[in-house]
């Protein structure tokens, strides 16, 4: 009696247990990257939510976004989403014209952009491989260090420039000289004229600590470098790639005079050839290189609150071999603490094995919803991730046991 007493008395337990779960909401945290080119991680997070809630039919949802970034453009904007202010500040763009660019600031951390200051998003005409400057960054970075931050955050995606950081670094108070004493106005195209570099007049960050947050991991020079792997992307032919890495072994040589810098291991750290050399010229002020994906899921936190959620949504355009090195689905499969992770994306170039390998319970394919190329039309491409919302809702429920019926 005893035995059977007990088995009584955990099946009743088990299905009071079973009540209490199919009252409570679930909890689904939508958290994507941007469609780069085509939408915010704040318009890819609102299409799908909109999809999943008009799927819920009687489910108790309990649906939040957290728009991500991974240190390319969109940092700025997941920052103030996530409750940094938006500053204004006026810059030098990508073109050499004066633009205004956004900084996000939570009175300890300030997070400025190379795809919103100067990058190729801020280009209004061609692309201009040798003549764009980072110029513009080192201004959004000075006023951010007038904030008196405890640390600016540089998002390192997006730059138009190959200009080893040059550009940045004379904004900021450097200065270049060529063999006759003439300064030079820093850019890609002029970096071979470079002999000399004075750094005694860079704007004084006194314990403000300078981050780089980038998902590159090449050097500066070199076959792997930022002119042989990116340059064409920035517009470069191959002769303009052999003088841009060219103008960077010239920068680098100057630089072996500064005194108590080993211009020469800093060039060669991983991450000092992201965006166009920039890495390089935050290391030459003593910052730091960290994976972008990371320190952006840390600075959002993340993990708190993919703990809180039953099934986390993530996304970016495309799925790939290159997703796990670090990129943004990768890093949110490693830190969802055994949470369910579904990915939306553009295309996927994986099989189910090979995504399921990353961490993934699934994939929505917005390929597979319309054979419209959605990648640089964004009111298509919402329609399509609103479908993929309610197709995701559809077949949890169907196959799995995430959501719970009212």
């Amino acid at each position: 009696m005893l035995q059977s007493a007990n088995i009584t008395h955990g099946t009743e337990d088990f299905r009071a247990e079973a009540l209490r779960d199919a009252a409570r909401p679930v909890r689904i945290l939508i958290a994507p990257d941007k469609f780069k080119g085509c939408l915010t991680a704040i318009g890819v997070a609102d299409a799908i939510r909109s999809g999943i809630e008009s799927a819920a039919n009687g489910t108790r949802l309990e649906v939040s976004v957290l728009p991500l970034a991974d240190g390319g453009d969109g940092s700025v904007e997941a920052a103030v989403f996530a409750g940094s202010q938006p500053r204004t500040v006026d810059v030098t763009d990508a073109d050499g014209g004066i633009s205004e660019a956004q900084i996000a600031f939570d009175g300890t951390t300030a997070v400025v952009e190379v795809a919103g200051t100067c990058g190729l998003a801020t280009l209004r005409g061609p692309l201009r491989p040798l003549s764009a400057s980072s110029r513009g960054l080192g201004e959004a970075i000075l006023a951010a260090a007038r904030l008196n931050p405890q640390r600016i955050v540089v998002a390192m995606g997006g730059s138009a420039s190959t200009d080893g950081g040059a550009g940045m670094l004379a904004a900021l108070g450097a200065e270049f000289r060529d063999a006759h004493g003439n300064l030079v106005e820093p850019d890609g195209g002029s970096l071979d004229r470079i002999t000399q570099v004075d750094l005694g007049g860079v704007f004084d960050f006194g314990g403000t600590a300078l981050i780089g947050a980038s998902d590159v991991t090449n050097p500066l020079r070199g076959q792997q470098g930022a002119a042989h792997i990116f340059g064409p992307q920035k517009g470069a032919d191959a002769a303009q790639v052999s003088l841009l890495d060219r103008g960077l072994d010239v920068l680098v040589n100057a630089c072996r005079q500064l005194p108590g810098i080993d211009a020469d291991a800093l060039a060669g750290t991983p991450g000092a050839g992201s965006a166009g050399g920039i890495g390089f010229g935050l290391l030459l002020l003593g910052g730091s290189l960290v994976s972008g994906a990371d320190y952006f899921l840390d600075l959002l936190r993340f993990d708190e609150q993919a703990q809180r959620a039953g099934l986390v949504v993530t996304g970016e355009g495309r799925l790939d071999a290159q997703t796990s090195d670090g990129k943004l689905i990768s890093a949110v499969c490693a830190r969802a603490a055994g949470t369910p992770v579904w990915a939306v994306v553009g295309t996927s170039m994986l099989g189910g094995s090979a995504a399921g390998h990353l961490g993934l319970s699934g994939v929505v394919a917005l390929t597979d919803i319309t054979a419209q190329d959605t990648s640089k039309d964004p009111d298509l491409a919402a329609e399509a991730l609103k479908q993929a919302g309610r197709n995701l809702v559809q077949h949890v429920k169907t196959h799995g046991k995430v959501f719970a019926a009212e």
